[in-house]
């Protein structure tokens, strides 16, 4: 089974950085898309960024320019570089994996994120 923890969440003031780490289990990690989500207390989950075995990144519109994701294939693991942090980014985000070729998510626990304003 993949396992995805998540690190690096915490409470920091707006206009502060906070760089979130999943990291995978298993062999496979340079073939999946990985992804964070976030979800706000009252809202859906939604995406906030991915990026593909070939490091294309998609991001949402309300993080862009201030939000980075990267991943380090010898390390199993997707950083996401959150810059510029507003209230509205309060929220638990998840890392996902996607296995394409098996038509399989697997998802991370949950990291809280709450920014003070």
């Amino acid at each position: 089974q993949v396992q995805l923890v998540e690190s690096g969440g915490g409470l920091v003031q707006a206009g502060g950085s906070l760089r979130l780490s999943c990291t995978v289990s298993g062999s496979d990690f340079n073939t999946y898309v990985m992804g964070w989500y976030r979800q706000a207390p009252g809202k859906q989950r939604e995406l906030v960024a991915t990026i593909t075995s070939s490091t294309s990144t998609n991001y949402a519109n309300s993080v862009k320019g201030r939000f980075t994701i990267s991943r380090d294939n010898g390390k199993n693991t997707v950083y996401l570089q959150m810059n510029s942090l507003k209230p509205e980014d309060t929220a638990v985000y998840y890392c996902k994996a996607s296995a394409l070729v098996l038509y399989t998510d697997y998802w991370g626990q949950g990291t809280q994120v709450t920014v003070s304003s």
